[in-house]
């Protein structure tokens, strides 16, 4: 067995393990929001927005998904500068304040340190609108080093739900020469993201609701184009 297959099967078991109560209660909010008709928002700066991004409009996903995307916290603009941007107070407000943000929404924050200021005043904003937040973050990485907000705070002391991504500090599940290699903290939150979203859908669709689901553009016979009408004027980047 390769190393990477064999640390990613023992990462997902460790996932489930330690985080069975906070995944349930993810799966519960999903849930709501896909029967109640609300969007689902997702945040994550650098590598994190691929965590996001991985809901939002694909192939078998959920329509009512929204990625708050920023071309100035991506890597397509620079990976040192906006890492560089992700440490500065107060731009989380310019972007929340561009996205459509609603009463029985709920917000996805992902952060592996959970340490620097844009996930952290993100969450700061969903909690005084009442959102829901669910933070997903390195537990071993986050309590390690200091904050980068002058509140001193991190992203777990803030959000609602906190699942632990189990990810060992520095990203990496094991050495090779001494260096710590193997990143885990993309394919760790693709999976808590990909298992929480279709538990919930199976829910919704028990109660006989009709899922608001994507299908792939490259299989003809198949359009998407009621649901981009339906969540066009809602979401940002549709």
């Amino acid at each position: 067995m390769y190393q990477y297959h064999k640390e990613s099967v023992i990462l997902f078991e460790k996932i489930l393990k330690k985080n069975n109560s906070s995944i349930k209660k993810s799966i519960d909010l999903f849930s709501k929001c896909i029967i109640n008709d609300k969007i689902i928002h997702t945040f994550g700066t650098g590598h994190s927005h691929m965590i996001g991004l991985e809901l939002f409009i694909r192939a078998g996903g959920l329509a009512n998904v929204n990625a708050m995307l920023d071309s100035a916290i991506l890597t397509a603009e620079g990976a040192n500068r906006s890492a560089e941007i992700e440490r500065i107070e107060g731009f989380s407000k310019i972007i929340w304040d561009q996205h459509k943000i609603k009463k029985g929404d709920i917000i996805i924050i992902i952060s592996n340190s959970g340490r620097n200021a844009m996930p952290i005043e993100m969450a700061m904003l969903a909690k005084d609108s009442n959102i829901p937040i669910i933070a997903i973050t390195s537990m071993e990485q986050t309590q390690k080093y200091p904050s980068r907000h002058s509140s001193k705070k991190k992203l777990f002391q803030i959000a609602d739900i906190v699942i632990d991504n189990c990810v060992p500090s520095g990203d990496g599940m094991f050495k090779i020469s001494g260096i710590k290699t193997g990143a885990a903290s993309t394919i760790s939150g693709i999976f808590i993201v990909n298992l929480i979203a279709t538990e919930a859908m199976k829910i919704a669709d028990e109660k006989g609701v009709k899922l608001p689901l994507y299908h792939s553009q490259n299989i003809d016979g198949y359009s998407n184009e009621e649901l981009y009408n339906i969540f066009n004027k809602r979401i940002k980047h549709m």
